[in-house]
């Protein structure tokens, strides 16, 4: 093959290269946004049903609430990130502090739904051994506080911020894959949320040749928190089994 025709093989590929950048570079985020409130309906459809449209015993109206507002999010983030998209930055911006009171309403949420839902389930639905699960739920609204905080701290470090919005809301799906008994019973909630977080690595390193900072020192610290949520739970040292008892007292 001659050097002039290697260089029109080679056209094809860089350019479908280069449409793949282009795509990832402008879509990525309000892709995904979908892929997470695909996984939420997914997910939750298989037991939104019985566990509280028409749960018997009636579950507490606090519930109603968390759902309401985790349901939110995902319709906010989807927004948010279609706002970028279309460059309607300034309104994506001051839609930006509604989003960041809503946070802060879900991690109060969150903790305390924990709390009433594991006290429910023990003293109404006489299930055993629940309160060890409370691991789960509190490291999810420690890292979900903690990486929307920092959001907020860096909104005008776009590079930042984007990062730290998705991380987060990425941390959330381990509810709605957790519906699934195999992933529940297996423990690999917390893999299958990894994976949508490394699929933003993915995105990087076709993007920007380099992954960047925020992957790379909030996935590994994740990923600790996430070993020692389910070690809490499924072995539930005598300490822990303490702390739960005299939390959901």
């Amino acid at each position: 093959m001659s050097v002039g025709n290697i260089g029109v093989a080679a056209r094809p590929q860089a350019t479908s290269q280069s449409r793949l950048k282009m795509f990832l570079s402008k879509n990525f985020y309000f892709c995904m946004s979908l892929v997470l409130a695909g996984l939420v309906v997914w997910g939750f459809s298989r037991t939104v049903d019985h566990n509280l449209f028409h749960a018997k015993p009636p579950r507490p109206l606090l519930l109603w609430m968390h759902g309401a507002a985790f349901s939110t999010w995902i319709v906010f983030f989807i927004a948010q990130t279609s706002l970028v998209r279309v460059r309607k930055v300034s309104v994506h911006r001051t839609l930006g502090w509604f989003g960041a009171a809503l946070a802060a309403t879900m991690v109060v949420l969150g903790f305390t739904v924990a709390v009433v839902m594991t006290r429910f389930d023990a003293q109404v639905l006489h299930q055993a051994g629940v309160e060890a699960f409370l691991s789960v739920p509190f490291l999810d609204m420690i890292a979900f506080g903690t990486l929307m905080a920092l959001a907020v701290l860096w909104r005008k470090k776009p590079d930042f911020h984007r990062r730290l919005v998705f991380i987060a809301s990425c941390e959330l799906m381990d509810a709605a894959v957790g519906r699934f008994d195999f992933i529940f019973n297996q423990s690999l909630f917390y893999p299958c949320l990894d994976l949508l977080i490394v699929a933003g690595m993915l995105r990087d390193l076709i993007v920007d040749g380099r992954i960047h900072k925020v992957y790379l020192y909030a996935l590994p610290v994740m990923i600790v928190g996430q070993s020692l949520a389910v070690y809490l739970w499924r072995v539930d040292p005598g300490w822990w089994k303490t702390l739960t008892a005299a939390i959901v007292k």
